[in-house]
Parts: C-alpha cells; sequence; structure tokens
C-alpha cells in the first residue's frame, strides 16, 4: 500500500510525536480539582489568582501536564473547601516525580519500619540538600530537562519525611564512606552545608550515621551500594541500585546473607559518636 502523501509537498506527513509519558495520578489529582473548582464557579484563572498561581499553572496541574506541589495542594484545598481528596494523592503525586526506575521501591521504602544502608559513592538521597540534591541531578549525562531537575530534587526532598514519620515510626542506619563526604558536590560552602545536614540527622533518636574510614581497606560492603528494609508486616526486602537500574530481592536466603554482611559493616564502621566528630572536622576543613 502506497504511503498517505501531503497535497502540497507530496511527502508523506511525519507522524505525529507522541505525548510524552506522564504518571497518570497526575492526571487524576486533575480531575479531581476540576469538580470542586466548577463547584465553586471559579474559572481556572480566578483559582490561579485565589490561591497565587497563574493561569497557566493551574491548567498545566488540570491537565496532568505538571505535578501539583504540596504548597498549592494546601492553598487549593483552603479556597475550594475540597474535604481533604487532593491532600490524600500528594503522596502519590509526589512519589510520581521520581524516576520510573525508582518508584516501585520508593513504595517498600515508604512501608518500612527499618531501613538499612551501605552507600559508596555520595551522601543518600534521605540525607540530601536541596542544593547538594541539584547539582547531582544537573550533572546527569545525558543531561535532564529542567523541569525533570525541578521535579526530582522535589521528590527527593518530600521522601526525607520519612525520617520524621510518627504512625509508625521508622528506624535508618546509614553507612557512608569516608570519600563520600568529602567529595565536593557542587561546591565547598554546598558541601559544608551538607555536611552540617548530616549531623543535624545524626542527632535525631531514631537515626544512626556511621562513617566507613578510607583507613579501613577492604571491608565486606566492597562490592557495592545496597539498602535494607523491613516492612510493617515484618518482611525483609534489599534493593541494589547501579546506574539507574534496580534490582530487587526479597527472597528468606539471599535477603538473610545481606543482612549479615549488613551486620559486619556496622561493627567494621565507626560508631555514630565517632563518625559525628569526623564530619565535624571535614566540614571544619572546608
Amino acid at each position: 500500500m502506497k504511503a498517505v502523501r501531503d497535497g502540497r509537498s507530496g511527502r508523506a506527513p511525519k507522524a505525529r510525536e507522541e505525548a510524552p509519558d506522564l504518571p497518570g495520578v497526575w492526571s487524576a489529582y486533575g480531575v479531581l480539582l476540576q469538580y470542586p473548582r466548577k463547584r465553586a464557579g471559579l474559572n481556572q484563572q480566578q483559582l490561579g489568582d485565589a490561591i497565587g498561581y497563574s493561569l497557566e499553572q493551574v491548567a498545566s496541574v488540570e491537565q496532568g501536564r505538571r505535578p501539583a506541589k504540596a504548597a498549592f495542594t494546601a492553598a487549593a484545598e483552603r479556597a475550594l473547601g475540597a474535604g481533604g481528596v487532593l491532600l490524600a494523592l500528594q503522596d502519590e503525586v509526589d512519589r510520581a516525580k521520581l524516576p520510573r526506575f525508582f518508584r516501585n521501591v520508593a513504595l517498600l521504602e515508604a512501608d518500612a519500619l527499618s531501613r538499612f544502608s551501605y552507600d559508596p559513592l555520595l551522601v543518600p538521597g534521605l540525607l540530601q540538600t536541596e542544593a547538594y540534591a541539584q547539582a547531582l541531578l544537573e550533572a546527569h549525562f545525558p543531561p535532564l530537562d529542567e523541569e525533570v531537575i525541578e521535579q526530582r530534587v522535589a521528590a527527593r526532598l518530600a521522601r526525607q519525611a520519612l525520617l520524621a514519620r510518627k504512625n509508625p515510626p521508622g528506624v535508618f542506619v546509614f553507612i557512608v564512606e569516608e570519600d563520600a563526604f568529602r567529595r565536593v558536590v557542587g561546591s565547598k560552602a554546598v558541601m559544608r552545608a551538607q555536611l552540617e545536614a548530616v549531623l543535624s540527622c545524626s542527632r535525631m533518636r531514631n537515626v544512626e550515621i556511621q562513617v566507613m574510614p578510607t583507613a579501613r581497606g577492604a571491608h565486606s560492603g566492597l562490592n557495592g551500594p545496597m539498602v535494607l528494609l523491613e516492612s510493617t508486616d515484618r518482611r525483609r526486602h534489599v534493593y541494589v541500585e547501579a546506574q539507574d537500574v534496580v534490582t530487587v530481592r526479597s527472597g528468606e536466603d539471599e535477603v538473610s546473607e545481606f543482612w549479615l554482611r549488613y551486620g559486619m559493616l556496622r561493627t567494621q564502621a565507626l560508631s555514630n559518636e565517632e563518625s559525628s566528630r569526623l564530619i565535624e572536622r571535614m566540614a571544619g576543613e572546608l
């Protein structure tokens, strides 16, 4: 069969570009937003004026092209008397800002009673400052779109609410290589603020931060990073991430080996108190 020709050029027309693969929860949120807005007798411009956002921003959220931030949701709830339906979706909206490969892991993480991790290269995401996360994502290659960077930074910061969650509370242990704290990401000022943020987290009663000193040499974690999770129903999972590829394991024998390995790592790393003193010295050197 011959290709259909464009009448003016005689060439086959280009296929229409596919719409970007946006998360369905953003569209669902947009539909929910339209209902109370219309019930209140407001158009998009009027809603934007009422909550301090532009017409374009409101339209983008309603069309599912842009995720609502927590501040947008709070303002819309107040202005429209939405009864909490928008707020109920906010966690899912935020989670969908994460890269696709990480979203299922984020669900496991959100349900975890305990999270133990070993990070050899970078300060872990749950401890990152906004400026540190921004610098990392700006260094991503191939380069990320500015809006994608903004969304991923926001999602990373939103995940950090897990550290202060009360119901149920979680226990967090971070073992981080000394070199990860010495790598200057962004600038010295950014790194100094990052180390100070890590120290602040180390003072939380449910958080332990242990530095693996470079002087330790060979140890049981050198095969790479790992995260161990125990869920509210006491199921154990392990996930390993490298180069945007995530592997999750939950088999009893396999998971048990990781738990044993992590137990050894904790004995090889500096204690929380020793680690805090070392991080303070590193911050003072910047």
